[in-house]
């Protein structure tokens, strides 16, 4: 187990003004570089020592990450914006108020003004024997601590485990994805823009990551286009305390609304699986259908299929459950 030391090991510290001189520091000190954003994720991992990268690269001088704009015929997010102007910019919450909502409930609004939207989609898993510095799969070992008989696993996958049972803790990632968001993702090679649903990597593809990102990427700008822009949204988030916590299970939807029936939908549930996680199956059966009790309680249960909770996360089938069905009940107040 890592050891609490609260000081952090020696490292170089480069300031880049701008994403090229970034960029090129990464592409030279490769995996030895760390990037920082708002550094909520990096002092703890830094503090504890179980972190020991060589630089450290700072993207807090370089403005035009910060920018939120406008692009065909939607919106391009920095991804140095912080989370509090986010949840602040007008044609976010007139727009694309489902990522408002998802932003406003990071943590507390200190943590919002200082963490970023980058950070908190690129964040890693918060699974205590990982993060305390286990040997686990997930940091190259040959076992998941969370998922043997004495475990502490309250928090962890309930769907889709491969090996490692750590979920995604990103609270703004099952908005983006409900909103069809792209990922603009640049290194020494070019730029590649990369769908939402596509930027997070579960173990069975790579263990060791939670995105696409490998050493010398940078993540610089979400996109959101104009499809689903002014949509009937519902997030929900649940936790322990209504303060800074994590979720312990979130639910992000987007609706097309006509007359009471359900032209198209995307539902987007984190905090279950290894990411946040579509669920096609329930999209498919409430889409035609209207809005009701009924097929709010039909998307509830088509969202349990193939659930596998462990010994101590039971409580998530329930939950799972109960957010899906919220989230298309939820229509009824705009039906």
């Amino acid at each position: 187990m890592a050891v609490i030391r609260d000081n952090m090991p020696a490292f170089e510290l480069f300031q880049p003004a701008s994403t090229d001189d970034a960029l090129g520091l990464l592409d030279q000190y490769g995996a030895n570089a760390w990037v920082l954003a708002g550094g909520l994720d990096t002092w703890d991992w830094l503090k504890d020592r179980v972190k020991r990268p060589s630089v450290v690269v700072d993207l807090g001088q370089i403005e035009s990450l910060r920018e939120i704009r406008s692009a065909d015929a939607g919106l391009e997010i920095g991804a140095m914006a912080p989370l509090s102007e986010v949840v602040q910019h007008s044609a976010i919450r007139e727009q694309y108020s489902l990522l408002a909502d998802s932003a406003a409930l990071v943590a507390s609004p200190q943590i919002r003004n200082q963490g970023t939207l980058g950070g908190n989609l690129s964040q890693d898993t918060r699974c205590w024997y990982y993060r305390d510095g286990w040997n686990c799969y997930r940091a190259g070992g040959n076992i998941c601590y969370a998922d043997t008989p004495t475990a502490m696993n309250r928090e962890h996958c309930v769907l889709e485990a491969s090996r490692c049972v750590a979920v995604n803790p990103s609270d703004t990632a099952p908005a983006l994805i409900a909103l069809d968001a792209q990922m603009v993702v640049r290194n020494g090679g070019g730029e590649r823009v990369v769908n939402a649903s596509d930027f997070f990597v579960g173990p069975a593809v790579d263990i060791e990551r939670m995105t696409i990102l490998e050493p010398g990427d940078l993540l610089t700008a979400v996109r959101l286009p104009s499809t689903w822009a002014g949509a009937r949204f519902y997030f929900e988030k649940s936790r322990d305390r209504q303060v800074w916590d994590f979720a312990l299970g979130s639910v992000a939807s987007a609706a097309k609304i006509a007359g009471g029936v359900i032209e198209d939908i995307r539902v987007v549930v984190n905090g279950m699986a290894p990411t946040p996680l579509r669920l096609t199956a329930v999209e498919d059966a409430v889409r035609g259908q209207q809005v009701t009790d009924q097929t709010a309680e039909q998307a509830g249960q088509i969202a349990i299929r193939g659930v596998k909770p462990l010994a101590h996360n039971g409580y998530k089938v329930s939950l799972l459950k109960n957010l899906v069905a919220r989230s298309i009940r939820g229509s009824q107040n705009e039906v």
